[in-house]
């Protein structure tokens, strides 16, 4: 059985990887903003398998509440052998570039707290010197768009922040595993029209259960998507900026 802590655990990669881990019969820590959907979803979680050591309402902005909230879930747990990170915004481009406040709130809840959180993690981890850090960012990381910069900016800063993670982590037994999904069809993207590119929750999250088992560094989700990226980030720039991606 393992001990598995999940912040945003509301969101739907989360609560479809979180059924996963029921399935295995793990122990459960689930940390997310919206106390009734949190415990619908801790509720179902139990009903599948899991052992639900506890829940936490958090908002992850809270960033002087971290130590409290990661603390009482290793105690609970009675140790973590998986963190998995899911929380996040998908930010409206056009009114960003209209507010400077908007973008930076954005940036603060997409990179600031995600780093706040790890960083008080690693700390619990690399003391006990065992476990695994995941952390779902997106394939916006690999290279600014016009449609979605403020979010890929947020994410890459995310992505960057975990590479000197794990290597520094590497030397202490943790393990830290990027995740980058493509087009997921969720609550958040419901207003997007949807196409051959686009995943489901369930799919993503055996990707990403997968991955984490498995210790993997860096995964794309579904694994198209690392070509694609590749693609995008080879195309010259004076080519790129001239392009409506």
């Amino acid at each position: 059985m393992r001990r598995v802590l999940i912040i945003g655990a509301t969101s739907a990669i989360a609560e479809a990887t979180a059924r996963l881990f029921a399935d295995d019969g793990d122990r459960l820590f689930l940390v997310a903003r919206r106390k009734a959907r949190l415990q619908a979803a801790a509720d179902d979680l139990a009903v599948r398998g899991a052992e639900i050591a506890g829940c936490e309402v958090l908002d992850v902005n809270e960033l002087d509440r971290h130590r409290a909230v990661l603390e009482q879930a290793e105690h609970a747990l009675g140790g973590i052998d998986v963190a998995l990170v899911a929380h996040g915004t998908l930010p409206d481009q056009q009114l960003c570039q209209a507010s400077a406040r908007l973008t930076v709130q954005e940036i603060q809840t997409n990179a600031v707290s995600t780093v706040a959180l790890l960083t008080r993690l690693s700390e619990l981890m690399e003391r006990k010197g065992a476990g695994r850090i995941a952390v779902v960012t997106s394939v916006a990381a690999d290279r600014g768009r016009q449609s979605n910069y403020v979010y890929g900016a947020a994410k890459a800063a995310v992505d960057t922040f975990l590479e000197g993670l794990r290597q520094r982590l590497y030397k202490a037994g943790v393990g830290v595993t990027t995740i980058r999904p493509g087009f997921v069809d969720t609550p958040m993207t419901a207003g997007f029209e949807k196409g051959l590119l686009w995943s489901q929750p369930e799919t993503v999250a055996k990707r990403i259960h997968h991955s984490i088992l498995n210790g993997k560094d860096v995964v794309y989700v579904p694994s198209f998507w690392r070509w694609i990226m590749l693609a995008i980030r080879l195309m010259p720039r004076r080519v790129f900026k001239a392009m409506k991606l």
